[in-house]
């Protein structure tokens, strides 16, 4: 396997292309004492060449190797679980059958009537969600197994909204390449545009100066502050607790007009790019954003105090939706999500880009793995946050925003990954002999961590839907792309 690390880029000729059953064998040692980063396909002559990532988290690296096979492949998905949605999407952009593959159904297409996993015996029903949800959200199908209130099983049918976002990247870079990439899922603008950037960046063999990178991670932390808290919030509504969801509400519009702010825009499209940002931070808006992130953080400490210590939420969210650990490892989760269970996994500190130089933000862990963990890991992250970015913006390095960013070298792999405020968002690009993409794969961790939610839902009773839902709050756009 060629070893890399976050934000660099190889020459692909450099990278093994093993023969199937050894490629298998070899992913499947990787995954063992690491994981699966990305896993995905590529028309190549009259076959498809397979490309695999791997992460060591322990050692900080990543790993690369190929495969070129024909229209069937020895499925990894029964010896390494986590493996079962990549396969799916190779099965059906690709056509390669996964031979021994459990559940090879459709992950995105509507082409075909889809057999839904049905639960039989006397006193079961069958409860239908979506895919036209009441509220303001994107598409999505779920199909609830129940015997009484109890869930029985739960099967999630995606891919309402393909954008063929990928397919639209091919032959790039171009002007819209970035605002593309930015699109990939909404509230995650700055997570996916700051992937777009370190990859073209790896591939033109750039670095955004000091100051640029330093803005970038305020915006990344901004974004994330947003979204936790916007989360909390819709915890408190949907348990009832009307003054959290009000008072988390607000802040969370606080974080996106500070965003705004510093951007021009309330989700931060526009602002990354590769070779730096497009926006500066003068020093009056830093003194501002500083004072208004600890009045902020003030009002915050109480509102959580409120959430976290009234025993009435305690009751409702302890012990729901609960994922242990074991299953956490076995389907490689990301993020929040994984910190939950234990599994202290994060970007920011396993994988950091290239010319980072701040400390790490500290790791935010819980152990059981339920809906109260998910949303502590969320608290405690939103806290950490906002000590960096206080510190972020009293400490901003001088020096320019942006630096000149080439093209693309020919015939190169580049990976880029950054801790989104879901979890790990992965971008591989390949280059072809022009310099423009051959193949640009995104993963937002979404793709990952929606199996969770079949999990957290098995045995618990069908009102707590909403509440294991919003705890992982996962992305349809992120995931059909």
């Amino acid at each position: 396997m060629k070893a890399l690390r976050n934000g660099t880029s190889i020459e692909e000729r450099a990278l093994p292309v093993l023969p199937p059953e050894e490629f298998r064998r070899a992913v499947l040692r990787g995954a063992e004492g690491g994981r699966i980063v990305a896993f995905f396909g590529r028309p190549l002559g009259e076959g498809v060449r397979l490309y695999a990532v791997l992460a060591d988290d322990a050692a900080g690296t990543l790993a690369a190797l190929a495969s070129d096979v024909g229209d069937r492949f020895l499925s990894l998905t029964p010896d390494c679980p986590q493996a079962h949605n990549f396969e799916r999407e190779i099965c059906e952009q690709h056509g390669v059958h996964m031979e021994g593959h459990p559940w090879l159904k459709p992950l995105r297409s509507h082409a075909a009537p889809y057999s839904f996993f049905q639960v039989e015996g006397e006193e079961i029903h069958e409860v239908a969600v979506g895919p036209v949800h009441a509220g303001l959200i994107d598409p999505g199908h779920f199909r609830l197994q129940c015997h009484g209130e109890k869930v029985l099983s739960l099967e999630i049918h995606l891919g309402y909204q393909h954008r063929g976002v990928e397919e639209a990247l091919e032959n790039g870079p171009d002007k819209r390449a970035a605002l593309l990439a930015e699109c990939a899922a909404g509230d995650t603008t700055i997570g996916h545009a700051l992937a777009y950037a370190l990859a073209v960046e790896a591939l033109s063999g750039s670095i955004a100066p000091p100051r640029a990178q330093a803005i970038r991670a305020i915006a990344l932390e901004l974004e994330r502050v947003a979204n936790h808290v916007g989360d909390l919030g819709a915890l408190g509504a949907d348990i009832g607790f009307l003054p959290t969801a009000a008072w988390f509400g607000r802040l969370r519009g606080e974080f996106l007009n500070l965003l705004a702010t510093l951007s021009g825009n309330r989700y931060g499209r526009g602002l990354i790019r590769p070779g730096g940002v497009l926006c500066d931070v003068p020093a009056q808006l830093a003194d501002d954003a500083t004072r208004r992130l600890s009045r902020a953080r003030d009002e915050l400490r109480q509102v959580a105090g409120l959430f976290f210590e009234t025993s009435s939420v305690r009751s409702r969210i302890e012990g729901t939706g609960v994922l242990t650990r074991q299953e956490c490892n076995a389907l490689a989760l990301l993020g929040p999500a994984a910190r939950a269970c234990g599994t202290p996994r994060d970007v920011r500190r396993d994988h950091p880009p290239p010319g980072a130089s701040a400390p790490p933000i500290p790791v935010a862990i819980a152990m059981t793995g339920d809906v109260f963990a998910r949303s502590h890991v969320r608290w405690m992250e939103t806290q950490h946050s906002l000590e960096y970015l206080i510190e972020g913006f009293r400490a901003l390095p001088a020096g320019a925003i942006r630096a000149a960013c080439g093209p693309p070298a020919p015939g190169r792999l580049a990976v880029s990954l950054v801790e989104g405020w879901r979890g790990e968002i992965a971008h591989v690009a390949l280059t072809g002999e022009d310099g423009r993409f051959a193949r640009y794969k995104i993963k937002d961790p979404s793709f990952q961590n929606w199996t969770a939610l079949t999990l957290a839902m098995r045995g618990t009773q069908i009102s707590d839907f909403p509440l294991c839902n919003k705890s992982f709050n996962l992305s349809y756009a992120g995931h059909d792309l």
